[in-house]
C-alpha cells in the first residue's frame, strides 16, 4: 500500500515562503495498492492527483465531513471532468438532506462555473454512516467521530497493512480530558493497531485550552490516543494555519522534550509518499 500526502494544512489554505515546507494545502491524501486508488477528502491538496493509466477506470473519494477546507478542491479534481472515468464520492450521511444536494452547494454558481449534475464522469454518490464495505483490494471501516456537523473517520485494510484517518476529531472532549478507559475514547476502534494514523493535531496543548469544543486536537492527546491504541507510526496532521514551518519545528522540539520516542511519531508534510509493506 501506498500512502501520499498532498495536503496537511486546516480550516484554509496558507501560501508563502513561511509554510513552503510542510506545506499549505488543505487535507487530502492519495492511497493506493493493485491498481486501485483511494483519495482522503477533496481538500486543495486534490488538485496534484496523478493516477496512473491503468485499465481500472475507478476512484473513490472518501470525505470525513463536508466543512469547506474538506471539499475545496473537488472542482479541480481531474478524473470528474473525464468522461471514461468512473467516480464514486463516500460522505457521512445527513438526517435533512442527501449527498447530492450538500455537495450541489459547492459545485454550483456562483461559487463555482460547473454544476454537478453537468460533471461529465460517472458519478456515483454514497452515503456512509458506521458502516463496513470494500473497494478492490481494501476493506474499509467509517464511524461517527467527535466534531461540529456529521463527520467520519476511516480504517482502511489493505492486503498486509491498515491506515487510520480522523483528520478533524477531538477525542479528549470531556470533564476530565481524555479517557484512559479506552471504550470511552471516540474513534478508538478506527486507530486500534493501525500501521499507520493520520490524524487531527491542531493545536499546541496550551492553544488547545482557548479552543475546547471546537472539534480539534492538540498534539499531547494525540500522541496519548496512539500509544493507548498501539498505532505503529502516528503522522500528526491538519495543521493550524497560524502555525509556520519555523513554529511547528519548535512545537516538535517542545514534544520531543516530553515524550520519548517509544511511539514512533512526526509531523505531516506534503509530498511525504509511505510504502507500507
Amino acid at each position: 500500500m501506498k500512502v501520499t500526502i498532498l495536503g496537511v494544512r486546516g480550516s484554509i489554505p496558507t501560501t508563502g515562503i513561511e509554510t513552503s515546507y510542510y506545506g499549505g494545502n488543505t487535507s487530502c491524501v492519495h492511497v493506493s495498492e493493485d491498481d486501485w486508488n483511494l483519495v482522503l477528502d477533496g481538500g486543495s491538496g486534490m488538485q496534484k492527483i496523478k493516477l496512473a493509466d491503468t485499465s481500472n477506470k475507478r476512484v473513490d473519494v472518501l470525505l470525513t465531513h463536508l466543512h469547506f477546507d474538506h471539499i475545496q478542491g473537488l472542482g479541480f479534481f481531474g478524473p470528474l471532468f473525464d468522461p471514461s472515468m468512473e467516480v464514486h464520492i463516500w460522505a457521512p450521511a445527513s438526517a435533512t438532506q442527501n449527498l447530492f444536494s450538500r455537495l450541489s452547494r459547492y459545485l454550483s454558481p456562483p461559487l463555482f462555473p460547473v454544476l454537478i449534475r453537468d460533471l461529465p464522469c460517472k458519478l456515483i454518490l454514497h452515503d456512509t454512516e458506521n458502516s463496513l464495505f470494500e473497494i478492490g483490494p481494501f476493506t474499509i471501516e467509517s464511524r461517527y467521530v467527535i466534531h461540529p456537523g456529521p463527520t467520519v473517520g476511516y480504517r482502511i485494510k489493505g492486503h498486509n497493512s491498515i491506515v487510520s484517518y480522523i483528520p478533524d476529531h477531538e477525542p479528549a472532549l470531556g470533564v476530565t480530558g481524555i479517557n484512559n478507559d479506552t471504550k470511552w475514547i471516540s474513534g478508538f476502534d478506527l486507530v486500534s493497531d493501525a500501521d499507520l494514523m493520520l490524524h487531527d493535531a491542531q493545536y499546541t496543548a496550551e492553544e488547545y485550552q482557548n479552543k475546547i469544543g471546537w472539534g480539534h486536537s492538540c498534539m499531547e492527546d494525540v500522541i496519548t490516543l496512539a500509544s493507548l491504541a498501539h498505532v505503529k507510526h502516528l503522522l500528526l496532521t491538519h495543521h493550524d494555519p497560524q502555525h509556520s514551518d519555523e513554529r511547528l519545528d519548535e512545537i516538535f522540539e517542545e514534544l520531543k522534550r516530553k515524550y520519548d520516542q517509544s511511539i514512533s511519531y512526526e509531523l505531516a508534510r506534503e509530498g511525504m509518499e509511505i510504502h507500507l509493506a
